[in-house]
């Protein structure tokens, strides 16, 4: 495969006289497309070629050739050269490379004797898996693959959010309501009802937001009763989420949740006391973050137990002694960006500088309904992901019927092109950007997801050959 960042920078090279291995290191990607596939900035270059970064680069323009190279075109705009790729030279380039590598495309060694740490899906356990986890759920399964493509030990983990603050209310909600829903036949559904009513209720009434506070501290300490509760909830919920991983062909090497540090954080907080880093704060211990312009960092609540950033810091400090990683990656959404980067900063005071360089929290945008409302099981406005999937095999299953009746099977085509498509979108829409839920538009089957759709049945003979995209694939 050309290195096409490598190509640019011996081309400018050239025109300057400056060694190319310095050049690169200048090219950067711009943050739209319509600016190009790479931009290079001539600011850097005006002390040594004394001259104004516009000349330079309309300079370097002129003297690039563009007919028949991995340059189409260059655009000056201000100090910077804009630059677009050879789109034709690139897809000959690349399809040329699957001939020849099949189904070992894109892999390589780079990543061979190193470790890389995937955390992602990590649903909430007591609550069904909804759309709001697909995004993690696809993002993640594609760095792990990407990351075993490319020669790491590769280690998947579901890092369960089977601990907290929303067990004291699910408990709490069992006590009270436990006989008005069918936990024995509908376990998880009837769990989502209980949680989503306590959290109604307790906005009106402070008294049961103490009382789910009891039940949690009753469970950090160990009560028989409470933690056989608590690995029904558990066991109830890792049942269905399975259904849906299934269905996604997603594996984990690690199920270790937020539960599996339990016993673990007390050496923590004890490692935090004696290296000075924690305060008391009004009944609460933290760890002070004023001179970085963070929030404190909360590890001990004033209820006397632990939070998220208790467990998290555990969990980063375990993984370095149990996999000793290369990289540490956080699949995690946009709005926990604040939370990553305190607690990114309590370990670099601990001392794990070094390993938290290695770490990289991937942030992505919310699911969200039409009216810019997060979807979520607080609010009660779940959609779930089981449902979502089933109807785009059922969706796929008609347009098979309609196109080619006699296909052999059609169920296991229908689940590969229905789950496929919804993944396809997911990836295809932008990482960052909040995504509108529709069922319109997830189950869409046109534009680039029709094509996606009709490839793979061309490719594995499943049309009937009629269809005007087979011609082309």
């Amino acid at each position: 495969m050309i290195n096409y960042k490598e190509e640019i920078a011996k081309q400018i090279s050239e025109v300057t006289n400056i060694n190319w291995e310095e050049l690169i290191n200048y090219l950067e990607i711009p943050p739209e497309t319509k600016m190009g596939d790479y931009a290079f900035p001539c600011f850097k270059l005006a002390k040594t070629l004394k001259k104004a970064p516009p000349v330079i680069a309309t300079e370097i323009k002129e003297n690039i050739r563009t007919e028949n190279t991995i340059i189409e075109k260059i655009e000056v705009v201000g100090g910077y050269l804009n630059i677009f790729i050879n789109k034709k030279l690139l897809v000959e380039n690349v399809l040329k490379e699957i001939d020849e590598k099949k189904d070992k495309y894109g892999y390589s060694k780079i990543g061979e004797g190193k470790t890389a740490v995937i955390e992602y899906s990590s649903p909430n356990v007591a609550k069904p898996f909804h759309i709001g986890h697909l995004r993690t759920t696809v993002i993640g399964g594609a760095l792990y693959k990407i990351y075993n493509a490319l020669g790491y030990n590769t280690v998947g983990i579901n890092y369960l959010g089977d601990w907290g603050l929303q067990f004291g209310k699910v408990m709490a909600g069992l006590e009270l309501w436990k006989d008005e829903y069918d936990l024995e036949n509908d376990s998880i559904n009837s769990l989502l009802k209980i949680y989503v009513r306590f959290s109604e209720e307790e906005k009106q009434n402070t008294e049961l937001t103490d009382m789910a506070r009891k039940w949690f501290k009753k469970l950090e300490d160990g009560d028989e009763y409470t933690k056989k509760t608590w690995e029904w909830i558990r066991k109830v919920s890792i049942d269905n989420y399975n259904k849906t991983y299934k269905l996604l062909n997603s594996k984990f090497d690690s199920y270790n949740g937020e539960a599996y540090y339990n016993d673990k954080m007390d050496a923590i907080v004890k490692e935090l006391e004696e290296k000075g880093l924690l305060k008391d704060s009004q009944g609460a211990k933290i760890v002070d973050l004023e001179e970085y312009n963070m929030p404190p960092c909360i590890i001990i609540t004033s209820a006397g137990t632990t939070i998220y950033a208790t467990r998290d810091i555990t969990a980063f400090i375990d993984r370095v002694n149990t996999y000793n990683f290369d990289k540490m990656v956080y699949v995690v959404g946009a709005e926990q960006k604040l939370h990553f980067e305190q607690f990114f900063k309590v370990l670099e005071k601990m001392g794990y500088g070094e390993y938290v360089k290695r770490a990289v929290h991937v942030p992505f945008g919310l699911v969200v309904d039409k009216n810019g409302e997060k979807i979520g099981s607080r609010k009660g406005n779940s959609v779930f992901l089981e449902d979502i999937l089933n109807e785009a095999i059922n969706k796929s299953k008609k347009i098979i019927e309609e196109k080619n009746p006699n296909l052999e099977n059609k169920d296991d085509v229908a689940r590969k092109v229905g789950v496929g498509a919804i993944i396809f979108n997911d990836l295809y829409n932008s990482r960052i950007k909040d995504e509108i839920f529709d069922w319109d538009t997830i189950l869409n089957f046109q534009g680039e997801t029709r094509t996606l759709h009709a490839i793979y049945l061309c490719k594995n003979k499943k049309f009937n050959g009629k269809s005007k995209l087979c011609t082309r694939y």
